[in-house]
């Protein structure tokens, strides 16, 4: 890691947290060469707690910071840009994680020769289990995408992919992980319904979806291989999955998937 490295935030929620937090597990970056910014101390308080330095002014973390993750609500960012554009520099590094706010639009308000990266995360990231993918601007370079890995290797999987499947990462894994959620909700109200306790159902709902997602990563296999490989005929499970088919389950989550997409590629445009 460079010395002298020191990471800003401008914007403090969640992901902002996530990702400083992955910062200060790796060891990749000390608390005090952590700076985050907001309006508000409601969230600024937990990067204040870590020992992380906070303000409520951009421009400061422009100042005094040489990476800054731009995590503002996309229809925010704009008045952000052109906040902070008259103090952005060539030695600036300026990632992104505002869903729909393409490479194009963040170089359109930024100064000619800003490194931009594009990186879209999702929710676990917090636990450093996140899925994260990033794309390069026209002026950021191999040394600039080792830094962002670098940096959130700690946070979970990132891959650098092209600019145009970041939106569809937004619909699979930004939004999906929700999509995972009603699941795990639906799976352990299913147990409850059939005389099950809730915290026990839950855990074993929990400890299910850990296990086959590590089986996915781990063996290789596509799912439709694993799902079949848990089947046996005329038994429980193709009983149940009967029942999901006949619920169109399948077309049901490529269709949000689709909307989820979709719908961060009309934030772009706004």
């Amino acid at each position: 890691m460079e010395e002298g490295l020191i990471v800003g935030f401008i914007g403090a929620g969640k992901m902002a947290f996530g990702i400083a937090k992955g910062l200060l597990v790796s060891g990749n970056v000390k608390p005090e060469k952590v700076m985050a910014s907001a309006p508000s101390n409601n969230n600024l308080y937990k990067f204040k707690d870590a020992g992380m330095k906070t303000t409520h002014c951009n421009t400061s973390v422009v100042k005094s910071c040489n990476v800054v993750f731009l995590s503002v609500k996309p229809h925010i960012l704009p008045e952000v840009l052109r906040d902070i554009a008259p103090f952005v520099t060539s030695t600036h590094l300026i990632v992104s994680v505002a869903a729909g706010v393409t490479i194009e639009t963040l170089e359109k308000f930024l100064p000619i020769g800003t490194k931009v990266l594009r990186m879209m995360l999702n929710l676990p990231c917090v636990v450093q289990q996140g899925s994260m993918v990033f794309c390069r601007g026209s002026n950021a370079g191999d040394q600039e995408a080792a830094l962002l890995k670098s940096l959130v290797s700690s946070c979970g999987l990132c891959e650098e992919t092209p600019e145009s499947y970041v939106d569809i990462h937004t619909g699979i894994s930004g939004s999906g992980v929700a999509y995972v959620y009603l699941f795990a909700e639906a799976l352990t109200e299913g147990g409850i319904k059939m005389g099950m306790p809730y915290d026990l159902s839950k855990k074993l709902v929990a400890h299910t979806l850990l296990g086959a997602a590590k089986m996915i990563m781990e063996t290789g296999d596509h799912p439709g291989k694993l799902k079949t490989d848990v089947c046996t005929p005329g038994g429980t499970t193709i009983n149940g999955l009967y029942e999901l088919e006949k619920g169109n389950l399948r077309c049901t989550v490529m269709n949000a998937v689709e909307a989820a997409t979709n719908r961060a590629r009309e934030l772009g445009k706004k």
